[in-house]
């Protein structure tokens, strides 16, 4: 024998209320408010599978019963049939219209140096390494102070539309002593 806090009862009214095709939330409602219990929808449908009841034979509702939907599925169901795909709008490839990148240069004789090469206070800036390969060297030159390019490879490095510019008057502080 199975223990199981379901008196007899109740899994009589289990069996006929889903013999009426009942789902289980609604049967465990209808439990519920008749024995005064606390049963949840998955407890009678786990005390159904014990007891036998299957999906396969259920019975079709009784044809007196409509089924009708709450307000909340219908509105439910009116927003599921406004919901669209989103239209996603992927640019065309410009393979086409795109025209060559002017490239900007300096004029500047880089050293060439190799990684291993490299001082501490050198340009950084690379060259080579476009061919399969082709070695990258460095430029070498002397680089500016708190950057890891020299003068004309920073300026290069930037784009020169959103360089800071100076402020035209900049307050000098100074310190003066009180008396």
């Amino acid at each position: 024998m199975e223990m199981t806090n379901w008196a007899p009862e109740h899994s009589a009214a289990l069996r006929d209320l889903f013999g009426q095709g009942m789902s289980f939330s609604r049967i465990a409602r209808e439990i519920n408010a008749k024995f005064k219990t606390t049963y949840s929808r998955n407890a009678a449908l786990g005390r159904a599978k014990r007891m036998g009841l299957d999906e396969a034979g259920r019975t079709e509702a009784p044809a007196h019963v409509i089924p009708t939907l709450s307000r909340q599925q219908e509105m439910r169901s009116e927003i599921r049939s406004e919901i669209r795909p989103p239209e996603l709008h992927w640019p065309k490839p410009a393979f086409e219209t795109a025209e060559p990148v002017k490239l900007r240069c300096v004029a500047i004789e880089p050293r060439h140096l190799s990684l291993l090469e490299l001082e501490w206070g050198d340009c950084r800036y690379p060259y080579g390494g476009d061919a399969e390969g082709e070695a990258i060297t460095f430029c070498g030159h002397p680089r500016r102070p708190g950057s890891s390019y020299c003068r004309p490879h920073f300026r290069l490095s930037r784009n020169p539309e959103l360089m800071p510019r100076p402020a035209a008057n900049t307050p000098s502080l100074r310190v003066v002593e009180a008396v």
